[in-house]
């Protein structure tokens, strides 16, 4: 590594759209599971030597690693470094991202097509409940991976957040990242349910099943640090196409010998 610091340089894209720090984090992500940027005692590498193993500057990595810091994958201890959690590897699938951002973990070409945008009290009244809103702005978009119809979302959003969406062109937006590097929303949390369904005609047709097929159902509200909410996201998806990786752990469970 010392021959060559910017090992992992050629992994970046400086002409994507994505922000070069949002890069940088998920190649931090991927080779600290790898192995490559923690020693024995799980201590990551400094931000001057991840600067260069990426080729990038300290503030680009500082603004990389905060995040996870954030979300519990690291801890930092004064004087000593930033330390990665070892239960952070098994608490992965409770980490809230989006349909793009899995497809750039994954691997795969996340693509979307805009079924529907625009404001609406055309709505349920579980929507305005949880919203607290009466009118909100509606986006469904039909998702796919490697071009194969994977899912179909319907995203309800307050007014406000609405006519900051509508302004953009989200046809592949990642919107968590609008909410956070654009908006400057601080998402808390968000409460999901999982169930199934079936297809009905006009999903089927969209993801190219038999009427009837099971589907995964989904409803996600997320919030943000004062606890207000800023998305209702509902989607179905095709579980032969896309699976849902949670990890579970028992409560006031007793610590390994």
């Amino acid at each position: 590594m010392k021959d060559n610091p910017a090992i992992f340089a050629s992994e970046i894209d400086s002409a994507s759209r994505v922000p070069l720090h949002v890069q940088v984090r998920r190649l931090i992500r991927e080779k600290t599971i790898d192995g490559a940027l923690v020693n024995g005692e799980g201590r990551l590498k400094t931000e001057a030597e991840l600067g260069e193993i990426f080729g990038v500057s300290r503030i680009t990595i500082r603004n990389a690693i905060q995040p996870l810091v954030d979300q519990g994958m690291f801890s930092r201890t004064r004087g000593k470094g930033t330390f990665l959690r070892s239960s952070e590897i098994e608490n992965w699938g409770g980490t809230l991202i989006g349909f793009v951002e899995s497809g750039d973990e994954a691997g795969f070409e996340p693509v979307g097509e805009i079924l529907h945008q625009g404001m609406t009290n055309r709505h349920d009244s579980d929507v305005a409940t949880l919203l607290k809103e009466r009118a909100v702005f509606e986006l469904r978009r039909l998702r796919s991976a490697d071009g194969t119809p994977v899912a179909i979302e319907q995203a309800f959003y307050p007014p406000d957040i609405g006519v900051e969406l509508a302004a953009r062109d989200l046809t592949d937006a990642a919107i968590y990242r609008i909410f956070e590097e654009e908006l400057g929303f601080e998402i808390k949390e968000a409460r999901q349910t999982i169930g199934a369904t079936l297809a009905d005609a006009q999903q089927a047709a969209r993801l190219g099943v038999r009427q009837g097929h099971a589907l995964i159902s989904v409803e996600r509200l997320t919030i943000d640090r004062e606890g207000r909410p800023l998305e209702l996201l509902r989607a179905v998806y095709v579980p032969e196409r896309h699976q849902f990786s949670i990890t579970l752990t028992r409560r006031n469970a007793k610590p390994s010998a």
